[in-house]
């Protein structure tokens, strides 16, 4: 349910650009942004930083976009998302004792330190390297390409990225100590 939460205001992105223009678009990003970010904070009694962040930057960059009527602000959003979001990762490894996958994750699954570690130092190179990939798309290739990219490329490699983090973490996977070995 909450990958469909997330992802929902980057589908309406894409299908709005697909019948109308990147701007009308881009205000349906904004106003979908900030409806997705009120509605978790009324559902889940608090903000979620990934949304409230997000929400800023689509409104800045969104807002330039439509403000000066120049689409490169909001094909930038993503790069700097990531490149924001690659800083918070990095970040926590300096502060508090858990990184932020750690506490993220932490809960639901027990791992050696080394192991949070590396997730953690993994995610931000992704986020760097998603940031660098979305430039790329946007100075090399069209508009359509890009819409295309942000939903499907972005989305696919993240996917990837999951899936390659899950098999990792399946080697590491420590038993719970709370279960009593099927006795």
């Amino acid at each position: 349910m909450k990958m469909l939460i997330d992802f929902l205001p980057v589908a309406l992105f894409f299908i709005v650009y697909k019948m109308e223009d990147i701007y009308v678009a881009t205000a349906v990003l904004i106003i979908a942004s900030a409806i997705q970010t009120v509605g978790v904070r009324l559902w889940k009694g608090k903000f979620e930083q990934n949304h409230v962040i997000t929400l800023v930057l689509v409104a800045a960059f969104g807002g330039l976009t439509l403000f000066l009527h120049d689409e490169m602000f909001i094909k930038w959003k993503p790069s700097v998302i990531n490149w924001l979001f690659a800083v918070v990762f990095l970040g926590s490894m300096w502060i508090g004792k858990k990184n932020i996958i750690q506490r993220m994750m932490g809960g639901q699954v027990n791992l050696p330190q080394h192991v949070w570690s590396t997730l953690n130092v993994a995610w931000a190179v992704f986020f760097i390297f998603l940031g660098f990939l979305n430039l790329y798309v946007v100075y090399n290739y069209d508009t359509d390409t890009w819409v295309n990219f942000k939903l499907f490329g972005l989305m696919g490699l993240t996917v990837v990225f999951i899936i390659g983090q899950s098999l990792y973490m399946a080697k590491y996977i420590e038993p719970d100590d709370s279960s009593d070995g099927g006795v």
